[in-house]
């Protein structure tokens, strides 16, 4: 993971701590007062929500605790690794695209950054500029070769 990803870990764990914690029990007193909680679906919905809080809450202590840091200066730009970030032309088309590789937990395809465990990243990992990889994606095959390696 990169330093940036646990950094956002603690910031959600921090926020859930403090702030979504006093939310659910804030309103599990209020559903109590509503009577009898056998039948008392805004009860159930906020112990479900509790629950859920509760489990993130491990989640996230695990991760940090299990996390293995990747440093700028652990970096090789000779090879795709963890915390690489690498350009690629799709072939025969040539669209280029830019994904930084990170863990399972800071993944977010939208910002450019796909898990290690995806089927993009894995066929990337141990590459070098210039290689032509196949990709195998739910999608169907695709053919790609490395342009940059940061």
């Amino acid at each position: 993971m990169t330093q940036a990803g646990k950094e956002k870990l603690e910031q959600e764990l921090e926020h859930l701590k403090t702030v979504k914690r006093k939310e659910v029990v804030e309103r599990i007193k209020i559903a109590r007062s509503f009577g009898d909680l056998s039948e008392n679906s805004e009860y159930d919905s906020a112990k479900e929500e509790q629950a859920f809080v509760e489990g993130r809450i491990t989640t996230i202590e695990n991760m940090i605790r299990n996390a293995k840091i990747i440093g700028e200066d652990e970096l090789n730009s000779d090879t795709v690794q963890l915390g690489s970030s690498v350009t690629f032309i799709e072939l025969p088309d040539g669209d280029e695209e830019t994904y930084t590789i990170v863990g399972s937990a800071e993944a977010d395809p939208f910002e450019g950054k796909i898990s290690n465990d995806s089927p993009i990243a894995k066929s990337l990992l141990g590459r070098k500029v210039g290689d032509q990889v196949s990709v195998h994606t739910p999608g169907g095959e695709m053919n790609v070769r490395i342009v940059t390696i940061k």
